[in-house]
């Protein structure tokens, strides 16, 4: 446990981009960058037919989509955009890996929700969304290795972690709490699923960096 709440980056290893703006990368960087950006669709998935709440994000979209009349997915790109402009005081640089992280996921979330389950009971309703948690935890610390440019929300928060060299464990739960807390207040809804997210997907990543280090 310890170890998990000390990760504070994310490493470098033979297949990394030595920069996030590079046209050029190896083939087994964009392996790496695509199996784990399928992988973080495939959580996302699990999260959404599991019925047990909506991701942080999402709530935060609805409580925006209820006092703008913008449409949900219109309300995410939005809120997207507005964490990009973060990144500019953090220092953090868009690349292909920002672009295809939009695209892969989104495929993989329309592609994979026709096969999975949709659970009833309860109990198996948690259990589906902790390992979509899971899943999409681990696999952001394999899609990260790439460094080929992360997704609005990791760049996030690998820049406030540069910046405050806290781990990364408590970034990421810092800012989903945040996130929901806000979402919540506009009128989002939260399920119990929203608050495993919340609190788990930071020490997740975490999990998944100190995989990919040891196994890869």
């Amino acid at each position: 446990m310890k170890a998990i709440f000390s990760v504070k980056q994310i490493p470098r290893l033979d297949w990394s981009s030595t920069t996030p703006v590079n046209f050029r990368p190896k083939f087994k960087t964009l392996v790496y960058l695509n199996i784990g950006l399928l992988l973080i669709g495939l959580g996302e998935s699990l999260i959404i037919t599991s019925g047990a709440g909506v991701s942080p994000w999402t709530v935060l979209a609805q409580g925006i989509s209820g006092i703008t009349d913008w449409s949900i997915g219109f309300s995410i790109m939005m809120v997207s955009f507005a964490i990009l402009f973060l990144w500019i005081p953090l220092a953090q640089k868009p690349g292909i890996g920002t672009v295809l992280n939009a695209l892969v996921i989104a495929i993989m979330i329309d592609f994979s929700l026709t096969f999975l389950p949709y659970p009833e009971i309860p109990l198996w309703q948690v259990a589906q969304a902790a390992f979509g948690v899971l899943i999409v935890g681990i696999a952001s610390g394999i899609y990260l290795t790439a460094n080929l440019g992360a997704g609005p929300r990791d760049g996030l928060m690998t820049g406030l972690q540069e910046a405050t060299n806290i781990p990364i464990a408590y970034i990421r739960i810092a800012i989903e709490v945040t996130v929901v807390a806000f979402g919540w207040y506009l009128g989002g809804v939260v399920g119990f699923g929203t608050l495993l997210f919340a609190f788990g997907v930071g020490p997740c990543v975490a999990i998944g960096i100190l995989l990919v280090r040891k196994l890869l």
